[in-house]
C-alpha cells in the first residue's frame, strides 16, 4: 500500500486482517471472494508468510492443494492468491491497539494512524514458550534457545546453532529440528519430555527421531542448566505423576546447546485489550459458530485461536472466518439467519472443544483429547440425550480431531457436552 494512507488521520476499510501468515492470508482471500471490497492485511514483519518461510521441510499442502509442498512453497501459493485478488497489505506495521468499536491504532516507519474497520479478523499466530515460562534453574549461558529460533537461525540465516544438543519437549518444531541438526552433522543426545506421552505428531516421532536413532525419554525433564559463557551440560531427571523430579534419578548430560520445544502461546494481547473473553485452556478467544469472538465484529482464526498441528487446517479455518466476516459486514450481523445459541463444552477425557457455540443445525467441532487412547468414541450429548457419536481406533492429544456434528431437525438440544468413552468389546461365551 502506498504511503498516502498514512497521510490521513483515519482510514476506513471493510475488513482489517491482523497477521499475514497462512490464517490471515486465507481469511483475506476468502473475504474478498465473498464480496468484501476493501480488505487490508496488516503484518508486523517486512513480508507475508509468517513462520512458513523458515519451515523448509515438506509436508504442507496435502489438504488444501492436494500436493506435498515445503513451507516456503505453501506460503507462496497464499501470497499469489492475495496478489491476484488485489488485496492491500501494510508490512512492517504494528497494531498497537484494537478497540471494541473496531478501530485500530497502528504504527510503522511513517508514524501513527487510525484504521476504522467494519470487521476485524485476528490472525496473529502464536509464540514459543521460553526458559522463563518454565522456570529452569541454573546459570544463564549462551546456547539455550527455543526450537523455532534455532530453525530461523539455521534455515534463514545459515548459522549452525550447536554440535552437542539436548532437546527439551517433544513438540513438532523440536522433533523437526532434531532431524535438521542431525543432517547438518550435530549430535542430538536425546529428546526429553515431561509428559508420559509425546507432544508431537506420530509421523514426526517416526521420521525425525526413530529414523535417526534419536532416543525419546518420556516423563523426564531438565532440572538445571550449567555453564559459564557457553552451555556445558544440563541435569535431567525423571518426574513422578505430579511432574516433580524423582530424587536420585538425576543425570548430567554434556552439551553445548539446549533447544526448548515446550509449547506455544497464542498472541492474544490485542484480543484481551479489545475485551474478548479468552478460553483459559486454549489461551485464545471464545468464539461462536461463525468464529466471532464475544466482541461483535471481531473474528479469530488460526493459532491465535488455538494451536494447530497442521497448517492446512489453519488455512481452512481462515477461509471459514473470511467468509463469515464478509457476511457480517454485508448484514451488520454475524448470526441473524442461523442463531449460534447452543453452547458446547468439554466433558471427561476432552481437553478443549471449539467453537464454544454452534447453530441449531450443528457444525464442525474441533477438539483435543487429554491423553492418548485406543478404541474410543467421541460422544456429544445434551443433558441425558445423545446427539452424536464417532468411533476412533486411536486418539492423541497432539492431533486435533474434527467432528462434523449434524443435529436432526426434530431435536432442539440445549447446551452440549463432548466426552470421550472407552469401547469395551464383548467376549462371546
Amino acid at each position: 500500500m502506498s504511503d498516502q494512507l498514512f497521510n490521513l488521520t483515519s482510514v476506513e476499510v471493510d475488513i482489517a486482517v491482523i497477521g499475514g501468515g497462512s490464517a490471515g492470508m486465507a481469511a483475506a482471500v476468502a473475504a474478498k471472494r465473498a464480496g468484501a471490497e476493501k480488505v487490508l492485511v496488516i503484518e508486523r514483519d517486512d513480508h507475508l508468510g509468517g513462520i512458513l518461510e523458515q519451515c523448509i521441510h515438506a509436508g504442507f499442502g496435502l489438504e488444501v492443494y492436494d500436493e506435498e509442498l515445503t513451507g516456503p512453497e505453501y506460503m507462496q501459493r497464499h501470497i499469489d492468491e492475495v496478489e491476484a485478488k488485489g488485496i492491500e497489505t501494510l508490512l512492517d506495521t504494528m497494531v498497537l491497539e484494537l478497540n471494541e468499536d473496531l478501530t485500530l491504532l497502528v504504527s510503522n516507519s511513517i508514524g501513527l494512524s487510525c484504521i476504522k474497520a467494519g470487521a476485524v479478523i485476528l490472525a496473529m499466530g502464536c509464540r514459543e514458550r521460553t526458559r522463563d515460562n518454565i522456570l529452569i534453574a541454573g546459570s544463564r549461558p549462551a546456547g539455550v534457545l527455543t526450537a523455532g529460533t534455532a530453525q530461523n537461525l539455521m534455515n534463514i540465516r545459515n548459522r549452525m546453532v550447536g554440535r552437542e544438543v539436548v532437546i527439551l519437549g517433544s513438540g513438532d518444531i523440536g522433533l523437526i529440528m532434531a532431524r535438521r541438526l542431525t543432517l547438518e552433522g550435530a549430535k542430538v543426545a536425546a529428546v526429553y519430555e515431561i509428559m508420559d506421552h509425546p507432544g508431537g505428531l506420530p509421523r514426526n516421532i517416526r521420521q525425525c527421531l526413530d529414523d535417526f536413532d534419536i532416543p525419546l525419554h518420556l516423563s523426564h525433564t531438565v532440572t538445571e542448566i550449567k555453564g559459564g559463557e557457553r552451555l556445558s551440560s544440563v541435569e535431567v531427571a525423571a518426574v513422578d505423576e505430579t511432574m516433580q523430579p524423582v530424587p536420585g534419578s538425576e543425570q548430567e548430560i554434556p552439551c553445548d546447546t539446549l533447544l526448548l520445544s515446550v509449547g506455544l502461546i497464542p498472541e492474544n494481547e490485542l484480543s484481551r485489550g479489545a475485551g474478548a473473553v479468552l478460553d483459559p485452556i486454549t489461551g485464545g478467544p471464545e468464539v461462536d459458530g461463525n468464529y466471532m469472538t464475544t466482541v461483535p465484529g471481531i473474528f479469530a482464526c488460526g493459532n491465535v485461536l488455538h494451536v494447530h498441528d497442521v497448517v492446512d487446517f489453519v488455512s481452512q479455518e481462515g477461509e471459514i472466518v473470511g467468509k463469515a466476516a464478509a457476511e457480517f459486514i454485508s448484514t451488520r450481523s454475524g448470526s441473524e439467519d442461523i442463531p449460534n445459541d447452543i453452547s458446547v463444552s468439554p466433558g471427561p477425557g476432552i481437553r478443549y472443544v471449539l467453537p464454544h457455540a454452534i447453530p441449531a443445525k450443528g457444525g464442525i467441532l474441533k477438539l483435543r483429547v487429554e491423553r492418548p487412547a485406543r478404541d474410543v468414541q467421541i460422544v456429544v450429548s445434551s443433558d441425558d440425550n445423545e446427539v452424536g457419536r464417532k468411533r476412533f481406533p486411536r486418539v492423541n492429544p497432539s492431533e486435533m480431531i474434527q467432528f462434523d456434528l449434524k443435529i436432526p431437525t426434530f431435536r432442539k438440544p440445549s447446551d452440549l457436552t463432548v466426552r470421550l468413552e472407552k469401547l469395551y468389546h464383548e467376549v462371546s461365551p
